[in-house]
């Protein structure tokens, strides 16, 4: 078969390393501890097909979301600098801060026992570095430099008239992409109404936001350009995560050992059945489509991150010489080991409700909080005074209203229920929506009703239907009395 590549790596020299050297050698590294560059050939196929559509989707996704509103509120926005969070168009604010922690916890338990079903497909198939490196810088290196084998060449040759322009247009092109992700970023964080302004006012005018800008613009720059594959297999917690999560029925793309091994060259013609020989016909191509540069016929390892590569490049391989494919492919090690088919297995079913179950408590948070928050404080060093039989106690309150509409309310005392409000101004009280309204009011009790100097009250904040929003426990205070 001609077009079945021989493998071929540059190693520190450059040198060309045979196959055997290759496959007991760690993907991107030598084995002096040099940095292997790895040249995957381009993928093709059924799964690389999926593959690019979901690709395709969620940069999508990545570059409209800015744009989106619900209510006049940002769909997404993390801008920590003034605390302002939105989250499917809904404001949080620090006092829901616990509120983001408990759903932090429960992504946590939900990355856990996602990869304890089915491994690292998060990593091959969703991650943003894996999204960013395939679907967009690789193929701009793919589109300038050509495939594996043309890339390997103008790597080897001197430095000419072709391999200077292909290169310096590959990397003007990389600063470009790295600068557009870095400005949609900052749109999750100030909007794109402020990223705008920023722009076309200058660096001049925003010096701290453009050095920024261009500190993580160098960043992408630096990842997808230089250290690529680097980030997965020595920066990223989540491959070692992975090792001490999964087991033998975890979903992960495994090479079929048994019905591959032994390897051996293919020759037409041949029974290797007869002749005691598996299906692998040490051909490579799995090897040399690897983004990680590692041999999946090696078994499990950290540096694979599922992205099916592979398993297209073998089934292309076993389609042409007439041998069934899923040499490679997407299995557990027990489906392995047993010879069996696939089979959702309770387990799975289990992991899958208990993973629906936090997708649901994960929406539940979202969605639990009150409309409104309200808070009813002593000034400082404020006290009691008696008029008219009645004792009075002065509070400043604070509403911060949660929701995208704008509210009316008053205010009432639930408990004691005899307690009487004296308004500033009036006693409807509009609320903003996303905003904070504050003022003061007095509460009295008929002084005979005050058995205690400190006793606890609970204020009620009610919309003009009646209906209860929040409610607030704090204490009253009247003259010491003893009790006999």
């Amino acid at each position: 078969m001609s077009d079945i590549e021989e493998i071929e790596v540059r190693g520190g020299q450059g040198q060309v390393l045979d196959p055997e050297t290759y496959r007991d050698s760690i993907g991107t590294m030598e084995q002096s501890g040099k940095r292997r560059w790895v040249f995957p050939r381009k993928p093709k196929g059924k799964y690389t097909n999926y593959r690019n559509i979901v690709s395709y989707l969620l940069l999508i996704i990545y570059f409209s979301l800015p744009f989106i509103k619900i209510n006049g509120n940002p769909l997404l926005l993390f801008n920590v600098i003034d605390r302002e969070f939105f989250i499917f168009g809904q404001p949080f604010y620090p006092q829901d801060f616990f509120i983001l922690t408990l759903g932090a916890i429960a992504s946590l338990i939900f990355i856990i026992v996602f990869t304890i079903a089915f491994g690292r497909i998060f990593c091959g198939w969703i991650c943003p570095q894996t999204i960013f490196m395939e679907s967009i810088f690789r193929k701009i290196e793919y589109l300038i430099e050509g495939d594996r084998n043309k890339q390997m060449k103008l790597d080897r040759q001197e430095w000419n008239s072709e391999k200077i322009w292909k290169r310096t247009l590959k990397w003007f092109v990389y600063i470009v992409i790295s600068l557009i992700i870095t400005h949609f970023m900052f749109m999750y964080i100030v909007g794109y109404e402020q990223v705008i302004k920023i722009v076309s006012e200058g660096p001049f005018a925003h010096p701290t936001n453009f050095i920024v800008m261009i500190l993580l613009a160098a960043a992408f720059y630096f990842v997808f350009a230089w250290f690529r594959e680097q980030v997965c297999t020595l920066v990223c917690p989540y491959g070692r995560l992975q090792g001490v999560l999964i087991d033998k029925d975890t979903i992960n793309v495994f090479y079929d050992f048994k019905r591959g091994e032994g390897r051996s060259k293919w020759r037409k013609g041949e029974d290797r059945k007869a002749a005691g020989k598996g299906d692998c016909i040490d051909c490579h191509q799995c090897v040399v489509v690897c983004p990680t540069g590692i041999d999946i016929r090696d078994g499990q390892q950290l540096e694979c991150i599922n992205c099916t590569a592979c398993i297209d490049a073998c089934d292309e391989v076993m389609e042409k010489v007439g041998l069934p494919k899923g040499l490679v492919r997407y299995a557990s090690e027990n489906e392995i080991e047993k010879e069996t088919q696939f089979k959702f297995t309770g387990r799975m079913k289990g992991f899958s409700i208990f993973l629906f179950l936090l997708v649901g408590f994960l929406g539940y948070l979202l969605y639990s909080r009150g409309e409104m928050e309200a808070k009813f404080i002593k000034p400082a060093g404020s006290t009691f005074f008696v008029k008219e039989g009645k004792i009075i106690n002065t509070y400043n309150y604070t509403f911060l209203n949660k929701t995208n509409e704008k509210k009316m309310v008053t205010i009432k005392v639930m408990a004691p229920a005899h307690g009487e409000i004296t308004y500033s101004a009036s006693s409807k009280i509009p609320v903003d929506r996303d905003k904070i309204s504050k003022g003061t009011i007095n509460i009295s009790f008929p002084e005979d009703e005050m058995k205690l100097s400190k006793q606890n009250i609970t204020i009620g904040v009610y919309d003009m239907k009646g209906k209860l929003i929040d409610s607030y426990q704090t204490y009253f205070e009247g003259p010491f009395k003893l009790q006999f």
